[in-house]
């Protein structure tokens, strides 16, 4: 990681830059790439949200993480709440801190840059624990996540629209190193 540079981001003013690093990380089409663009600046304006950025020595971006205190009336709650109630993790929805999206372009993967940014994001949190959604297959993001302190709370989790179900993973604060 000694030529990247992990750091605050004004994720509103690089939102292209980001939704192209999520975009090659995680295989969306340029339609995918566009609704996911005002979902990022509405997410932007919740209270608490924040970015953080990973940047080259010429400031290309190359990963990205955003998060903010979990809001019950928050879409992402609304569909995941049900599964946390029949697992008996429904209070995790209270005063946490959620990780909304975390990627790396898969040129810099492997270099600490993912653990790094959720590791910053975290460690400011007011929240004592955190919950995320992950893809539910075994993945380098899903190990990295279990080495952090994260747990499933519930799995099979199906949203509206995406292709295969995910995970909803939680963890105490501050992380694992």
């Amino acid at each position: 990681m000694d030529d990247i540079a992990v750091g605050p981001l004004d994720l509103a003013a690089r939102v292209d830059d980001a939704l192209a690093v999520q975009a090659v990380a995680f295989g969306l089409s340029a339609e995918e790439v566009g609704v996911r663009r005002h979902i990022v600046l509405r997410h932007l304006t919740c209270p608490g949200a924040r970015a953080l950025g990973a940047t080259t020595g010429d400031g290309r971006l190359v990963g990205f993480v955003y998060g903010m205190p979990n809001d019950r009336a928050h879409w992402w709650s609304t569909i995941v709440e049900p599964y946390l109630r029949a697992t008996g993790y429904e209070s995790w929805l209270d005063d946490s801190f959620v990780i909304t999206e975390l990627h790396v372009h898969p040129a810099f993967q492997n270099r600490r840059i993912g653990r790094t940014l959720i590791t910053s994001i975290t460690a400011d949190a007011d929240e004592p624990r955190s919950i995320l959604s992950a893809v539910d297959r075994e993945s380098p993001a899903r190990a990295l996540y279990r080495k952090l302190g994260y747990q499933d709370l519930a799995r099979q989790v199906h949203f509206p629209s995406a292709p295969m179900p995910y995970a909803v993973m939680g963890a105490e604060l501050p992380l694992l190193g």
